[in-house]
């Protein structure tokens, strides 16, 4: 069994001919999805060749295990059970080859300077940007202004309920977060790249630094009977009694990286604050320090 993105992937690798360089083939599937918009299956962060999924590679290594791929490190080759599977609507498949045949000439620098003079904001932290848009004084720019700013000393918090390791690492990119504050008391998720390794890894893409403090945590035993809203009040409010004045090293840590000039941001799983201990951590904070810990939330 294959997800529909998985699908997808095949498909667009059959549109193109069945074989892709690994970086041509990210890139083509870069453009597409751009081009699909919320209907694209994946989503791309700016990485060290422009934009990049964790997602699409991990999917790329399940279907290699499933024998629908052949991966080497240079390409990406559909096998004849791929090819088999590849199987979309006719309309989405008649898409797929008008745009490999709009593409069918680009690969390499070009293709790459094409996914940038498009996409600018996927070129920020490229490594071969000099490279691939030597002479192009005005893409160069386009780049460079497209690039976020580093946020202003605080906090804020984000949950990663409901996202994508690439949505989520844009959103914490786009509003200059510059340390990621684990709150978790254990960070395992069954959800693709929010284990610990994954996310740290992540993070360190974009140059963000990963943090973890297990204390500031709640036991998942604890949350076990959570239903409604007044569930999770009942909940905090004993965490704020018991847990958190055991917790002043880990606040008086955080404390120190927001005013030594750093964005933090508190993660755990939920995506509604409220229903997240982080909203706890982070009043507690405020409290604690001043409006410079007031935090936003996302």
């Amino acid at each position: 069994m294959i997800f529909e993105r998985q699908r997808f992937l095949l498909a667009l690798l059959d549109a193109v001919g069945g074989s892709a360089g690994r970086l041509d083939f990210q890139k083509l599937l870069f453009l597409y999805c751009q081009e699909a918009g919320d209907a694209a299956p994946y989503e791309f962060i700016p990485y060290k060749f422009g934009g990049f999924s964790f997602t699409s590679y991990a999917d790329g290594k399940r279907l290699a295990e499933q024998g629908l791929l052949e991966l080497s490190d240079h390409s990406w080759t559909l096998t004849p059970a791929g090819r088999q599977a590849a199987k979309i609507p006719p309309l989405a498949g008649m898409r797929m080859e008008r745009f490999a045949r709009r593409y069918a000439a680009l690969r390499g620098d070009v293709l790459v300077a094409e996914a940038y003079r498009c996409h600018p904001y996927y070129a920020v932290r490229s490594e071969i940007l000099e490279r691939v848009l030597a002479g192009d004084n005005m893409a160069q720019v386009a780049v460079a202004a497209a690039k976020p700013a580093a946020g202003a000393p605080g906090i804020c918090t984000i949950g990663y309920e409901g996202r994508s390791q690439e949505g989520y690492l844009n959103c914490l990119y786009q509003n200059g977060v510059t340390v990621l504050c684990d709150v978790r008391a254990n960070p395992l998720s069954r959800k693709f790249g929010f284990s610990k390794v994954a996310l740290a890894k992540g993070c360190e893409a974009l140059g963000i630094r990963y943090e973890h403090l297990p204390g500031l945590g709640i036991a998942s035993e604890d949350r076990c009977e959570l239903r409604a809203q007044a569930d999770y009040d009942a909940l905090f409010v004993q965490y704020e009694k018991v847990t958190l004045p055991r917790q002043s090293a880990a606040l008086e840590l955080i404390r120190s990286w927001v005013e030594g000039g750093q964005h933090v941001a508190l993660t755990c799983y939920e995506r509604t604050p409220q229903q997240c201990h982080r909203h706890c951590v982070a009043d507690a904070l405020a409290r604690e320090y001043g409006r410079t810990f007031l935090p936003r939330h996302f």
